[in-house]
């Protein structure tokens, strides 16, 4: 601020002197003038904390210095930057105010200048600073108009970035949930195999070693990629989300734990959105998980049907499949209603738990 108004200060303070050798009916440079020449300048070297009060010491000197009949000059430079700081701070009201203020000072000026024109020439001069005055008034106001529309985009365009990063983090923390939850529950039963069969028949115990194994294996493969994704974000590689078609492997990585599933698709399978396809996934993987944690069931039936979109019906024969505090069953509906979904669950009326999720073939 010091030096741009230190600038303008000597480029009025010379140009002022050069304009009183052009014009010598204008009365001579002195003390005065070189004062208020400067006063706007000094006035704006204070226009980040007080801009009004620079619009209006840079206007009364311009008004004052004309008024005594110094030569028109450059001392109005001040006057326009002044202007143009104010409206950029927010003060557009008073700066107006204060520019409609100034013009009325600068006609009485022009009416006691002493070393005035004709009646003519003044109401020239009056008109062209009008003209300037507004000119300089709405270009300020175009561009804080402008400067305002970018910092809204930029700030707009932020909040969509921690939005998206938000939503991200959130699909990635419930991806985790999903697939270790699953993932540790099939150790925790093969565990329990494994620990039974171990002292007294020690081969079959194998296969349920085997299979906490895969499980670890994969459960620590989900958690690498998902400490890569918040390390290096979009850069981070991904393995491809898992569909409805992979729901094979799941059912066959349950079935080695001991339990009975079975697997049924009724109607033709139709083309649903990868995200249709990740949510129907998720929603049999948690509905499994909470089987194998908390159902005691011996049999599961996991049933979709193809109709217009997606049903998944998933039932056991034991004594209730959602987990004490209902964040299965919650995981659940925020995967459906992520894609436009709904999801119900509650006591099979043949006995034993169901939940049912309807799935649209695209996310809206």
């Amino acid at each position: 601020m010091w030096l741009s108004a230190l600038a303008i200060g000597l480029f009025q303070l010379v140009g002022s002197f050069g304009a009183a050798h052009n014009q010598p009916d204008r009365r001579s440079m002195d003390a005065l003038a070189v004062i208020l020449v400067l006063a706007g300048p000094a006035a704006l070297a204070q226009r980040d904390r007080r801009p009004l009060l620079a619009v209006a010491v840079a206007m009364g000197a311009a008004d004052v210095y004309i008024g005594l009949g110094y030569p028109y000059g450059p001392i109005f430079l001040s006057v326009v930057v002044a202007l143009f700081s104010a409206v950029q701070s927010g003060h557009r009201r008073a700066t107006w105010w204060l520019a409609l203020a100034g013009f009325g000072g600068f006609v009485v000026a022009t009416l006691l200048d002493p070393r005035g024109h004709a009646v003519g020439e003044d109401a020239m001069h009056l008109t062209l600073v009008a003209g300037w005055l507004i000119v300089v008034l709405a270009v300020s106001e175009v561009v804080r108009v402008r400067r305002d529309q970018i910092a809204e985009r930029r700030r707009a365009g932020e909040d969509e970035r921690q939005r998206q990063i938000s939503e991200q983090r959130l699909r990635l923390a419930q991806d985790l949930h999903d697939v270790l939850a699953h993932n540790i529950s099939l150790i925790n039963v093969q565990a329990s195999v494994a620990l039974h069969l171990l002292d007294e028949e020690p081969d079959r115990a194998r296969p349920a070693l085997t299979n906490i194994k895969e499980a670890s294996r994969t459960a620590l493969h989900e958690l690498r990629t998902a400490l890569d994704i918040l390390r290096r974000g979009e850069e981070a590689p991904r393995a491809p989300a898992p569909r409805l078609s992979d729901l094979g492997a799941l059912v066959a990585g349950v079935r080695a734990s001991g339990q009975q599933v079975d697997l049924l698709v009724d109607g033709t399978p139709t083309e649903l959105s990868s995200a249709v396809e990740l949510a129907g996934y998720r929603i049999v993987q948690e509905a499994l998980t909470n089987v194998s944690r908390h159902a005691h069931a011996t049999k599961v039936s996991v049933k979709l049907h193809y109709a217009d979109g997606l049903s998944i019906e998933v039932i056991d024969d034991g004594v209730g499949s959602s987990s004490p505090a209902g964040n299965g069953i919650l995981g659940m509906t925020e995967r459906a209603a992520s894609v436009g979904g709904t999801v119900g669950a509650g006591p099979n009326p043949g006995g034993g738990y169901r939940v049912i999720a309807h799935l649209p073939k695209d996310q809206p």
